[in-house]
Order: C-alpha cells, then sequence, then structure tokens
C-alpha cells in the first residue's frame, strides 16, 4: 500500500478543496444548492480552487434523461445560478454542456464567469458504463494558470489511459497540476489499483495530481469517494474518507513536480514529439488578486478502510440511500431466523436507525423452534419492531385451491415454493399498507444458481445482499459482531437450509458454498469457461453442473430487484446476457 510521507515544504502556492459530495440524479435544483453552500465554506477557509465530482450537478449516472432536452437545458440554467457565487474563487464543477450534440464536461469557473471547459475524451463503455451511448468525445485541450500553478482538468476514464489529455496538458501545456474529476463506482479493493494508477500517471507526467471522487449511492452503485492528491514521483500527499461526505482541504506544493522536469532530459524530446502529434494546449490565465495571507495546512491523510469493512459500508451506504432517495422512511423484511435474513437486518439498522425497521417471522409447520427462536433473538438485539405472522392457514388455503387441478400429482418443488410465495404476499402487503420499502434476503450465490423463489422470497423492492456471495456474507456477520455480538452464534454455525421440507439442507441442492462460490467467481465474474475452470482443480461434473444452473437461470436474474454492487462484475448493469440463448459452456 502506499503511504504518505511527512515533508518540509516551501510555502504551498495553491490551497486546493476536493468536494467529495452526494449528488443525487435528477435533482438539479438541490445538486447546485449543495455546490453553492460547499463553495461557501471552501471560501472560509480562503481555498484557491474547490473541485466537484464528474457530473456532480446532474447526479450519475444520469442514463436517458440525457435523451430529454428539458434535463441538459436545465442543468445548464442551474450552471448559471451557481456562478454568482464564485466570486473570488476558481471553481471547477462537472456537469452536461451542449444541446444537440452533449458532452459530459467540466466547467472551470472563475470569479463570477466559466473561463474554460472541458470535454471528456475518453467515453467508457463496459461494464457499469454505457457513455458512447449519450456523449460525444471531447477534442480540444485547455490548461489554467492561478496564481503560480498552471493545472488542466480531465474526467474520470481520461486519467486511466497513459496517453489521455493529462499526458498534453502536463507535457506541452506545462501543467504541474492535473485535476481529474470523477464518478468511479466501487468494488471491493478497487482503491488499492487506483491509487497505483494514479501514482504511475503522476510519476510519468511529473505533476500533481487531485483526484476527487464522488460519493453515495444510486440504484445499484455505490461512490466510495477516497479522494486523493498524489505528487510528482507518486507518493500520496493527502487521502480523504471513504463512503462519507466531506470538504478536504490540501495546500499543494509544485516544487517537486518542477525539481523533477529540471533534471529529466527526456521530456524536451517528448514535449516535441506530442507537440506534432495532438493540437495545440490553449492556455488561460486567471486574474487571482491579491494573496491574503493564510497558514499553512497540516496533512491531510486517512487510512483506508480494510476489505471487510469498505464493502460492509458500502453496503449501508447503498442501501441508505436508496430508501431515503426514493422518498421512503421505513423498510421490512422477513426474518427466517438463517444468516442471510439476519445480515440483511443488521445492515438494515445501520443504515436506516432500529425504529425504521420492522421484521415479520412467518413461520410454518416445518419451520424449526431453533429458527423461531433465533429470529425472535435478532430482532430482540437489534431492538426493532417484530411481527410473526404464521403462514400454516395461508398455505393450507393455496394447497386446498388447487386440490382438484394437483390431483394424482405427488408434492414437489411447487409446495416448497408456495410457502415462500405466502410470505412475498403477506410482506408486500405491509408494504401496500404502511408504506414501507420490502428488502429481499437472498445472496449472490443463490442469484447465481437460481436458488430461490419467483414472487416469493424474491419479491421486493430493494436486495442488500445480491451481490454478496454466501461466504462472504458469514465473513460480514462476524465482521458486524465485532462491534457488538448481535447475530447470535447458532444463526452463524447451524447449517443453511431454506425449511421448505423437512430435513432439507442447502448442500441437497448446490454444491458446498466453499466450492461453489470460487467457481462462480470464476464463471460469472472472470467469464473462464468450464474446462478453463476444471483445469484449475475442480470437479468437472461440478463445474458443468454449476454452469448449467447460471445460465438458465438469467429470466429470474431480470426479475429480481436492485441491489448494491461490491464485486467487480454484479448481475444487473454489469453482466447483460440474453435470456433466449442457446450456448452453452459445457
Amino acid at each position: 500500500m502506499l503511504q504518505a510521507r511527512q515533508l518540509v515544504h516551501a510555502p504551498a502556492a495553491l490551497r486546493l478543496a476536493l468536494a467529495q459530495v452526494n449528488s443525487t440524479v435528477g435533482d438539479l435544483e438541490g445538486n447546485a444548492s449543495k455546490i453553492i453552500e460547499t463553495i461557501a465554506r471552501a471560501k472560509e477557509q480562503k481555498a484557491d480552487l474547490v473541485v466537484f465530482p464528474e457530473l456532480a450537478l446532474t447526479g450519475y449516472p444520469p442514463e436517458d434523461l440525457l435523451l430529454k432536452p428539458h434535463f441538459t437545458a436545465d442543468n445548464l440554467t442551474q450552471l448559471q445560478a451557481i456562478l454568482s457565487h464564485t466570486r473570488g474563487i476558481t471553481v471547477v464543477v462537472g456537469f452536461v454542456d451542449g444541446n444537440a450534440d452533449i458532452f459530459n464536461a467540466a466547467a472551470v469557473i472563475h470569479d463570477g464567469e466559466i473561463v474554460g471547459v472541458h470535454h471528456k475524451v475518453y467515453l467508457p463503455t463496459y461494464g457499469v458504463f454505457d457513455e458512447d451511448r449519450y456523449f460525444q468525445s471531447g477534442d480540444s485541450l485547455q490548461v489554467f494558470k492561478l496564481k503560480e500553478v498552471t493545472f488542466g482538468v480531465s474526467i474520470c476514464e481520461d486519467i486511466w489511459h497513459p496517453d489521455g489529455p493529462h499526458r498534453a496538458q502536463a507535457l506541452t501545456g506545462d501543467a504541474e497540476l492535473i485535476v481529474n474529476i470523477n464518478a468511479s463506482p466501487f468494488h471491493a479493493e478497487k482503491w488499492m489499483g487506483r491509487e497505483r494508477m494514479l501514482a504511475l500517471r503522476a510519476s510519468d507526467d511529473e505533476a500533481v495530481i487531485a483526484y476527487v471522487n464522488m460519493v453515495g449511492g444510486q440504484d445499484e452503485l455505490v461512490f466510495d469517494g477516497h479522494s486523493l492528491v498524489v505528487g510528482a514521483n507518486g507518493e500520496i500527499l493527502a487521502r480523504g474518507k471513504s463512503f462519507e461526505e466531506e470538504l478536504i482541504f490540501v495546500d499543494v506544493d509544485i516544487g517537486s513536480a518542477l525539481h523533477s522536469r529540471l533534471i529529466d532530459p527526456r521530456r524536451r524530446k517528448e514535449k516535441l514529439a506530442l507537440q506534432a502529434q495532438c493540437p495545440p494546449v490553449e492556455t488561460i490565465k486567471l486574474d487571482a488578486g491579491a494573496d491574503a495571507a493564510k497558514p499553512k495546512l497540516p496533512v491531510r491523510y486517512v487510512n483506508p478502510p480494510d476489505r471487510l469493512e469498505e464493502i460492509y459500508r458500502a453496503l449501508v451506504l447503498g442501501l441508505r440511500d436508496y430508501v431515503h432517495k426514493n422518498g421512503f422512511t421505513c423498510a421490512v423484511l422477513g426474518l427466517s431466523g438463517g444468516i442471510d435474513s439476519a445480515l440483511t437486518a443488521a445492515i438494515a439498522v445501520d443504515a436506516l436507525g432500529a425504529d425504521a425497521v420492522t421484521a415479520v417471522s412467518m413461520p410454518s409447520e416445518i419451520t424449526s423452534s431453533e429458527s423461531k427462536e433465533d429470529a425472535e433473538s435478532l430482532a430482540r438485539n437489534l431492538n426493532i419492531g417484530f411481527l410473526t405472522i404464521p403462514i400454516r392457514e395461508i398455505f393450507d388455503a393455496y394447497k386446498s385451491a388447487l386440490s382438484g387441478s394437483f390431483a394424482h400429482t405427488k408434492e414437489d418443488i411447487t409446495e416448497e415454493n408456495l410457502q415462500a410465495r405466502a410470505r412475498g404476499n403477506i410482506l408486500m402487503a405491509l408494504s401496500n399498507k404502511f408504506g414501507w420499502l420490502v428488502l429481499t434476503t437472498g445472496n449472490k450465490s443463490e442469484m447465481a444458481c437460481g436458488y430461490a423463489t419467483l414472487y416469493g422470497d424474491m419479491a421486493g423492492g430493494f436486495a442488500v445482499i445480491k451481490d454478496v456471495p454466501k461466504t462472504l456474507v458469514y465473513e460480514l456477520a462476524e465482521y458486524r459482531n465485532l462491534e457488538s455480538e448481535i447475530i447470535p452464534r447458532r444463526i452463524i454455525e447451524r447449517e443453511p437450509t431454506a425449511e421448505l421440507r423437512p430435513g432439507q439442507r442447502d448442500i441437497d441442492t448446490l454444491p458446498p458454498y466453499s466450492v461453489l462460490d470460487p467457481i462462480l467467481r470464476l464463471y460469472v465474474e472472470e467469464d473462464r469457461s468450464v474446462e478453463e475452470i476444471v483445469r484449475t482443480g475442480f470437479d468437472a461434473e461440478i463445474v458443468r453442473k454449476v454452469a448449467r444452473m447460471v445460465d438458465r437461470n438469467e429470466y429470474k436474474r431480470r426479475q429480481a430487484p436492485p441491489g448494491v454492487k461490491i464485486t467487480p462484475k454484479a448481475f444487473g448493469r454489469d453482466r447483460r446476457l440474453p435470456i433466449t440463448n442457446k450456448y452453452r459452456a459445457e
């Protein structure tokens, strides 16, 4: 992991504020108000330059809102409303530029006036991104001279390419500071690769890089913040918090960048070569006025969270923002006495507060006394509302109504699914009556294999742990219990079961989760073939069975509610396979 180092610097040339804000898609007026309020706070701390994330004005991703001309026009109106609040400071803010042809853009505003606009050059169209559907690519570059510092602006994907606009801005535009604004979605441990990449760019460009990222939840995506400043030698100079809004102040010293350039004999040749290949970089000088005296700030450095902490916090933030941004106040879930619903309940309480969560136990004649006891114990530990609504009479009524149609047939999975659907109906009835959001409790391992019931345990508004493999569910439960042991040990230690028939165990249908989850990671997240997975040491028949289950259950996943993405490839936006599909990777 890259570490910060305490250095003795010459007086700082520029006070930078990284505005790690939580925008809401489509809330143009609300986002503009947040930007204005943050600018005022940056002024109070005598910042010279305050930088907001990618598309901070519209929220990210705005998706097909971008196809509505009135949406882009309203975004421009709100940008104009911000201008009068920028007297005495320079601001970089993400917005949508243009009318017929639109651009993912960053406005550079100085002293009440838009002095430049950067149009994103590299438009990602992979994974969760679909920017080429909406935006045109930029083709011109600018740098800005503020006080004694020349800075360039780039947007997210631009910095991931070694020959991106940052290269020309630093080499031919003489920028000592590259400001990179982002809406970079979270997945576990992504920050490590991101920091390595930024350190490499800073070293190659011999420039300080200021990276500001959005924070917050948007449907299935979570933005983790984790903004930072990287020195020209690749050293982390400052780092902000993860999963929290904050305004990070950094006194930028460009001395190391200037020194690196003076002693690097390659720079002149590379500059001449790049000038021959690229259009000229325009330099815009900004009148900074008199520089008020200000004491130098201490180094701002926050250690990143470890793997389990960041995943848990992402799930909490994703749920909280989904609930609040969509106008809900309370959530309800079925509490079975199993590990998945226990973890979901704990996350819900940490996200929304105990008063906003109601759990429902819906026992059948098959439900064990242990399951009922553990559900009640967990609800008591969490101090949440707890209802018990038995389903035996409902289940009997279903069977009675269907007895004629089902005559001369044996009970099978149909009767198992009727129990799950009775429970789904109860939860949806409570949702309709009281306006509660139904949280489903299925994990990624189940969703991958179709080990779930349509219109039963899949019925709901938000699937909190939809992208959490079963083995990780156990890890997160143990992690949450480190703070306070709210999840009873018996829930963690009992063999997992759906409890829809006597003596049922998950292992009757699925391989052990310790075997299943690594196969799913290779098949789903890494797109490995069956043959490749078998070569890693897994039993061929088990791998083929898992692949068949994954392939034939795409139709179920299409009907699942959204849930927080925490792995590199989640079901949904990340993975778009056809339902009608005869290809089988056998």
